[in-house]
Order: structure tokens, then sequence, then C-alpha cells
């Protein structure tokens, strides 16, 4: 198992419909998830910054391959273009990221 999180920016505007949308992810979207091996997945907003901060744990044995499958299933796609609109990336990630990964400094069980 490996953790990973990542930030990412939440225009102010559209927090109530962040937080509707994520109180009720959709079904399909949920099995995406849990298909791409992801557990214990969280995502937090922090105010009055308006950061998201993601969470999760990947129990696969191939990141890349397992995200890139999430990333063509059409139902997937259609619930991040709904919910990208909402958010603002970092000014800081590189080309192609949208979520900014982070560094794992510290960790205790």
């Amino acid at each position: 198992m490996k953790r990973y999180a990542s930030v990412l920016g939440l225009k102010p505007e559209n927090i109530a419909e962040y937080k509707r949308l994520h109180a009720a992810v959709w079904p399909d979207v949920l099995k995406q998830i849990s298909a791409s091996n992801i557990r214990n997945y969280s995502i937090y907003l922090r105010e009055p910054e308006n950061l998201l901060f993601a969470y999760y744990e990947y129990h696969g044995t191939d990141h890349d391959g397992d995200m890139a499958k999430m990333a063509a299933d059409p139902r997937t796609q259609e619930w991040w273009a709904v919910c990208m609109p909402l958010q603002s990336p970092l000014p800081t990630v590189k080309q192609g990221e949208w979520w900014a990964p982070t560094e794992e400094v510290f960790h205790i069980d």
C-alpha cells in the first residue's frame, strides 16, 4: 500500500456546489475509484484559502495503469467535466497536472 496526497484550489463561488456534489458522489464513480485500487479516500476543504486536500491509499501494483483506466472511464470523465470547472489548479502545477502532488514528510501508524 502506498499513500498519496495532493492539493487543488476551489473557486470560492463554487464551494456550496462542490460540497453538494460530493455529498452524493455518483455510484459509478465510486465503483471506478474502488476498481482502481484506491481505498481510504478523503477530500478536505480548507477555508478561507479554498484549498482542497485529497488523500488516498493505493493497494494495487500499477498506479499509473490504474489511473489511466480511471481517466478513460466515460462516467468518470462525465464527473470530472462537472467538477473541474469548479476547481482552480495551483499556479505551480506542472503541465498535465491538475491536482498538485505533495511529498509525505511524516507518518506514524
